[in-house]
């Protein structure tokens, strides 16, 4: 196959992906209203999951379908790299509103979160073979899913706590049948594009001369990261700065569960064990730039560099770009 013909096929999983993702951020917003459920929860639970669909597909695809587990791993990981990235647009955007300065702090807990659990699949990374395995999986799957639900649960009652009261109940007792009905076709249309991503993927690496590694933390990072930004310019658009940023940030905690499912779906044995060391520096990296994104929460810089970035911003830009230097050089 040309890559010319592969090239399309991709920009053809770009489009799926893209529109779906943005059909099913308004499904989930209409559903959000109709159910009372707060913006925070929506970015985190629902938001985060469903725009996320692509990486569990792509994820699951390329571990059964095409055998090719640092695809896998590549992709989770860059995709949580690329979200953290695309911060640096939303502050772009936020000319007269400077992004740190009026985020919500609750976005505190979702961000340490993913620092937990970034750093425990660096430390199995890195661990390799040793990696404990608990029937057939490896000590971190369980481990990854157990703190996703507590991540859920948490946010969920932090939320609670600080929320008014609740809107009436009327407002949940409108008919949400067509709504579910548009929400599960876009869905479909995301896991098909989602598993047909990894063969054209696997096809461009082989063509181009480009490692596994490079093209799933860099190339299928960025489409199936798609229907996350389409939601983080949609909710910008609205004036919904913290649904955006718990958008990014959730679907960081779920993009780090899909390594946990593709780990159930491998049946080689644990996933972390059989892909290149070179994704514990992509996990590293997603590491720095969640810790960054915690102290601007933090000190809420107001400066921008050269009047255009916070220094966050900057930092984040740097983090991303060193990682994807790094994979690519590795070759693996």
């Amino acid at each position: 196959m040309t890559v010319a013909l592969l090239v399309l096929q991709f920009a053809a999983c770009a489009a799926l992906v893209a529109w779906a993702g943005t059909a099913l951020s308004r499904s989930a917003d209409r559903l959000a209203t109709i159910h009372d459920w707060g913006r925070g929860w929506v970015g985190l639970a629902l938001l985060a999951t469903v725009t996320s669909l692509p990486e569990l597909a792509s994820g699951v695809s390329a571990v059964t379908l095409v055998d090719a587990p640092n695809l896998a791993v590549g992709n989770a990981l860059g995709a949580c790299v690329v979200n953290l990235a695309f911060l640096v647009v939303v502050d772009l955007l936020q000319r007269r509103q400077p992004l740190y300065r009026h985020a919500s702090p609750s976005h505190l807990l979702s961000a340490g979160f993913g620092v937990v659990m970034l750093g425990l699949v660096a430390m199995s990374l890195v661990t390799g073979r040793a990696v404990p395995v608990l029937l057939g999986v490896g000590l971190y799957s369980p481990l990854l899913l157990g703190l996703y639900l507590l991540a859920l649960r948490s946010v969920f009652h932090h939320e609670r706590a600080h929320r008014g009261g609740e809107e009436p109940a009327a407002k949940r007792r409108q008919p949400v049948g067509r709504e579910w009905w548009r929400f599960g076709a876009a869905a479909l249309v995301v896991l098909a594009a989602g598993s047909w991503l990894p063969e054209v993927a696997d096809g461009l690496a082989r063509e181009l001369g480009l490692s596994r590694s490079f093209v799933g933390t860099v190339f299928m990072a960025l489409v199936t990261t798609l229907p996350e930004m389409a939601v983080t310019l949609a909710a910008l658009r609205l004036g919904a700065l913290d649904m955006a940023i718990g958008n990014l940030l959730g679907s960081n905690l779920f993009n780090v569960v899909v390594i946990a499912v593709d780990d159930l779906a491998y049946t080689q044995g644990p996933l972390l064990a059989d892909v290149s060391p070179v994704h514990a520096g992509t996990a590293a990296a997603a590491l720095v730039m969640t810790g960054l994104v915690i102290i601007g929460l933090v000190m809420r810089p107001q400066g921008r560099v050269l009047r255009v970035l916070s220094w966050i911003s900057a930092g984040l830009v740097a983090a991303g770009l060193i990682n994807a230097t790094l994979v690519y050089l590795a070759g693996t």
